[in-house]
């Protein structure tokens, strides 16, 4: 029988080698592992690892410094839109469209600061054409009736403004230098253009033979001699509850007409056809004042309402 101390020893041979064998069982696996990855990199574990908190980046310096990542640009802020001021209003002014034709045939008011020589000034030197027309007996839109001088003529529309221009005396050249003196009795209806003078066949006669029918002329505002007076007319239809009054035969263009209206004078608005209207019937038989391009004012004591009645007076304009 062998010994304890032969017993011994094989034992001690078993129990090294059982770390050996489980070292070389962990290599083998392990192996294994790696060899089974789907991209078979051994190294492919450590790419996706996080840095560590401190450690550089792996980017080169250089790449960082060629291709630096661009800030981003603050975007503009919008312009708050101004607000229209209350002094400067936005809203388009100046340019005023002219009424229609149909438009201005009811009664204009006359405004408190409107100029008193309206388009035609009295400094003031026009060019334009001359046409004539069929004058008749001197009657038209002014509304003044029949004449027995037919030196007259029809403003154009612009410049009849409202009938502003009735009863002016203008002074009429032809480029050849003949002239001839015209009183305004008529409007010219458009097509006839700003500056346009239609005369009478008489009055062109003074400057061209007929067969010319169109000559271009140049005209100008007169304040002529003379030794009639103004007188005044109510028109057909007047009443102390409604009437309407005109001047006939004042040396300067009337810019406006007042009646008396209790303790003051009320302006009545002008018409078309040159008649200053009074509609609810104020003033209608009472004192009456007419003011000249000039500012001149004469008061016409008060008159009987007798229609479509010349109603002589003594008074007339100064000359200038």
């Amino acid at each position: 029988m062998a010994s304890p101390s032969h017993r011994r020893s094989p034992s001690k041979r078993r129990t090294g080698l059982v770390p050996a064998v489980a070292v070389a069982a962990v290599v083998l696996v392990i192996s294994l592992i790696m060899a089974l990855r789907p991209d078979g990199d051994p190294t492919a574990g450590h790419a996706a690892t996080a840095p560590v908190a401190g450690s550089q980046s792996t980017t080169p310096q250089t790449a960082r410094s060629a291709s630096p990542k661009p800030k981003p640009k603050p975007k503009p802020k919008a312009k708050p839109k101004p607000k229209p001021s209350k002094a400067s209003p936005t809203a388009p002014s100046a340019k005023t469209t002219p009424p229609s034709p149909s438009a201005r045939t009811a009664p204009q008011p006359v405004s408190a600061s409107a100029p008193l020589a309206g388009r035609i000034r009295p400094e003031g030197t026009y060019e334009g054409v001359a046409t004539f027309y069929d004058a008749g007996d001197g009657n038209g839109a002014c509304l003044y009736g029949p004449t027995d001088d037919l030196m007259t003529a029809a403003m154009n529309h612009t410049d009849y403004e409202t009938s502003k221009a009735c009863g002016a005396y203008v002074r009429v050249r032809a480029a050849n230098g003949a002239s001839v003196t015209v009183r305004i009795t008529n409007e010219c209806p458009l097509p006839c253009a700003p500056g346009q003078l239609d005369l009478s066949a008489q009055a062109f006669a003074k400057l061209a033979i007929p067969s010319a029918g169109r000559i271009p002329v140049t005209w100008s505002l007169l304040s002529p001699s003379t030794s009639g007076t103004i007188s005044i007319r109510y028109k057909t239809g007047s009443s102390p509850h409604w009437c309407g009054i005109q001047a006939v035969g004042h040396r300067n263009p009337v810019a406006r007409l007042e009646v008396r209206d209790g303790g003051g004078w009320r302006r009545l608005a002008r018409t078309e056809y040159n008649y200053f209207l009074s509609e609810q019937g104020s003033g209608c038989g009472g004192a009456i004042r007419i003011t000249d391009i000039y500012g001149e004012a004469l008061t016409v004591d008060a008159l009987a309402i007798r229609p479509d009645v010349l109603q002589p007076t003594r008074l007339q304009f100064a000359a200038h």
